[in-house]
């Protein structure tokens, strides 16, 4: 029935893409991309990292739009961004905590979503260009301890629209100020870049070269 659903809701999809001017890449597009290239392949987070956490909030109606975005809750990225987080999951052991992901490739079709319900570009990205996200180079992220399994805590919740989340604003708490900079030069070390409004998304240094995409985890299973 989901494959029915998701079938009926191309066309609009579709129509969202020309609205704003550009159309990314389907599924047969991103098959003869990979043939071409294999490091534009969107790999599984869960099953490529060992002990990575998923809480992948557009699964569930827990997000800023109140609604359930995807039908699944998976977590993609393009081969050399999941190497690079495997890498870094390894460092983050050291100190005793390990990657939780929020978000990772996303479907155009939901940036077009986040954009109309959401239109400051600030925290949203634009459809006219399209997201890191929607080419499997970006990763929204936090930290766990490995011991308990608790999110550290950081300067605000995720996806939460204010300066406080800035990786600039100044931080009073030892603590918080401690883990959301172990979470950044760790990311740093291994090509991510911090997002200048969101502490916890991290694009992949190297982005530009991967296509916008829209394509349904179904279609990646």
């Amino acid at each position: 029935m989901k494959r029915v659903v998701l079938l009926l809701a191309f066309p609009l999809a579709v129509q969202a893409q020309y609205r704003y001017g550009l159309i990314p890449s389907t599924f047969a597009n991103y098959q003869q991309q990979v043939k071409q290239n294999p490091d534009k392949e969107l790999v599984n987070l869960e099953k490529f990292i060992p002990g990575i956490v998923l809480d992948i909030r557009y699964a569930t109606t827990n997000n800023f739009t109140g609604e359930q975005i995807y039908n699944i809750p998976r977590a993609y990225a393009r081969r050399p961004v999941a190497e690079a987080l495997k890498r870094a999951q390894q460092d983050f052991a050291r100190h005793g905590v390990g990657i939780k992901i929020f978000d990772a490739y996303r479907p155009y079709r939901a940036t077009v979503k986040f954009y109309e319900v959401y239109r400051d570009t600030t925290y949203v990205a634009s459809p006219y260009k399209g997201s890191r996200h929607n080419r499997g180079c970006a990763v929204d992220m936090t930290l766990v301890d490995l011991k308990t399994g608790e999110e550290l805590k950081m300067p605000t919740a995720f996806d939460a629209f204010t300066r406080d989340a800035w990786p600039s604003t100044p931080v009073r708490d030892p603590l918080v100020r401690k883990n959301r900079d172990l979470l950044i030069s760790i990311m740093q070390k291994h090509g991510f870049k911090v997002n200048a409004s969101e502490w916890w998304h991290f694009d992949f240094i190297g982005w530009e070269k991967f296509e916008v995409l829209d394509i349904a985890f179904e279609e990646l299973e």
